[in-house]
C-alpha cells in the first residue's frame, strides 16, 4: 500500500528535499534486494530521501518509484529526471506536514 499525500504536503516535501543529495543509487541491476534494504534503512533514519536511478528509461524509473513506495508503504514526492524523492514518516516524525 502506498502512502498518499495532498498537493500541499507534496509541495512542502519538495521544498524540504531541495538541498538533499541522493543517498542511494539504483544501478544497472535495478531494484535488487540489497538496494531495497539500503533504501529502507535510509528512509527510516531520514524520513525524506532522494534516490538516483541510472536507468535511461522513464517507464523503468516510474516502476521503480512505485515498487519502492508500495514495498515500504512510503509516498512518492517527486520524480524529476533520474532523481526520485520518497517520503515515509518516522515513528517519531521529524517533519511536520501541513494539514489538508
Amino acid at each position: 500500500m502506498m502512502l498518499s499525500l495532498t498537493s500541499e504536503q507534496r509541495r512542502f516535501l519538495r521544498a524540504q528535499a531541495h538541498n538533499l543529495n541522493p543517498v542511494v543509487m539504483i544501478g544497472d541491476a535495478g531494484l535488487t534486494e540489497a538496494v531495497m534494504k539500503e533504501i529502507e534503512r535510509s528512509i527510516i533514519s531520514h524520513e525524506l530521501i532522494k534516490v538516483k536511478s541510472h536507468s535511461r528509461d522513464k517507464a523503468t524509473r516510474d516502476s521503480q518509484i512505485t515498487e519502492i513506495c508500495e514495498t515500504l508503504n512510503a509516498a512518492s514526492v517527486q520524480h524529476i529526471g533520474k532523481v526520485l524523492i520518497v517520503y515515509k514518516p518516522a515513528e517519531k516524525p521529524k517533519l511536520v506536514l501541513p494539514k489538508d
